[in-house]
């Protein structure tokens, strides 16, 4: 036991953030809750930081008039900054580098009200030929609406430290 009375110590950003290179094994897919029911204020925001103010995404006078559902639809680089964010706690809160992005896929509208939802696959992970402290993974992640439908699409490679679980031996 610990002075404090813990019996055990976790460091969150070691233990409950993200995953290291050893758990991480291809096939495995992580699904990631909370999801985010995306509201007109976020995506307003959002386009407006970015300058992407398309009437796609902030008249909703145009929209109703002339897009399918008469909904203003969410900007796309939000979805995927959301999805990005979502995986975070899962899969990549430990990486030391994000190493690209590929094959980046809007599938359907996310329209102001929706809910995304994101799961991670891990599609592959090899030791880096160059820094041999380091490992790379190759993931897909999707998002989801809150009917189950595919919204958007990518894969992404990261670099990871080797080494960095708890168990491993340094």
């Amino acid at each position: 036991m610990t002075g404090d009375g813990a019996r055990r110590t976790f460091d969150a950003r070691r233990e409950r953030y993200g995953r290291a290179y050893e758990e991480l094994e291809p096939g495995d897919l992580y699904r990631h809750w909370p999801g985010k029911t995306v509201t007109e204020a976020d995506d307003h925001l959002f386009c407006l930081l970015t300058t992407a103010t398309s009437p796609l995404h902030v008249d909703a006078f145009y929209a109703e008039r002339e897009l399918a559902g008469g909904r203003n639809i969410v900007v796309g680089t939000l979805i995927y900054a959301l999805l990005v964010g979502m995986s975070l706690t899962d899969v990549t809160g430990q990486a030391v580098a994000a190493l690209g992005v590929e094959d980046l896929r809007h599938v359907a509208p996310l329209a102001h009200g929706d809910t995304l939802y994101g799961e991670t696959k891990i599609l592959a992970k090899r030791q880096s030929r160059s820094r041999k402290n380091m490992g790379i993974v190759t993931a897909e992640t999707r998002g989801l609406n809150q009917n189950g439908d595919l919204v958007c699409s990518f894969r992404r490679a990261f670099m990871l430290k080797v080494g960095s679980h708890p168990d491993s031996q340094d």
